[in-house]
């Protein structure tokens, strides 16, 4: 096999997108997160810093779980946000589960077939780019939350921007996204993908 065969085929089997910029974003805003921040508001009605770690964590396993199609309590469990605790080791377990993730969705097969997350059967590719979309937004919340800078990738804000989108301007019930945040047409592509979760991007705490 020469190498330009071995390299359309290593293109053709990579899966849509690398969730480990995402991930590595997250991870790299816990140094600054001390308990000082816990109970801070975050862009999340009603949800703490605290909170927010906590559903982090647990939507890392899940995903994992997703891509893994390793379906049970982990997958089959809606949402939730307000009342979480995070473990007590969370600064060492948290950057685990997104590592463990991140591996988990490397796998071609991760995003053939059916899976499942927050308790909805999806095809492996939407479950993949919801498991993004999360780390994307809650990403954003965490930085903004504790005054910290957010950077995201160019294909990941458009892969968020694309899904929140198909949502329409009527979120379902039960949707955890609200109705989009009016923002100019040339407004920053994060501002965007960030107003189309029903966020404010200009969010800041005690605002």
């Amino acid at each position: 096999m020469d190498d330009k065969t071995k390299t359309d085929n290593e293109t053709k089997n990579a899966p849509p997108q690398d969730l480990e910029p995402a991930a590595r974003q997250i991870t790299a805003l816990l140094d600054a997160v001390d308990d000082t921040w816990l109970s801070a508001p975050t862009p999340c009605p009603g949800v703490t810093v605290s909170a927010l770690l906590a559903h982090i964590g647990g939507l890392a396993v899940a995903f994992r779980d997703a891509a893994r199609k390793e379906l049970g309590p982990t997958t089959d469990t809606a949402p939730s946000l307000a009342e979480m605790v995070p473990a007590d080791d969370w600064r060492g377990t948290l950057p685990e589960a997104l590592d463990a993730m991140v591996t988990a969705w490397r796998s071609p097969d991760a995003w053939q077939g059916m899976s499942r997350a927050g308790s909805v059967d999806l095809p492996g590719e939407v479950a993949g780019m919801v498991g993004l979309n999360e780390l994307v937004l809650h990403g954003w919340d965490l930085a903004r939350s504790t005054g910290q800078p957010f950077r995201a990738e160019e294909a990941h804000l458009h892969s968020t921007l694309a899904l929140l989108a198909a949502l329409g301007d009527s979120p379902p019930a039960g949707s955890p996204f609200g109705p989009p945040v009016p923002v100019p047409d040339d407004a920053p592509l994060l501002d965007r993908a960030v107003a189309r979760s029903g966020r404010r991007p200009d969010w800041q705490p005690g605002g």
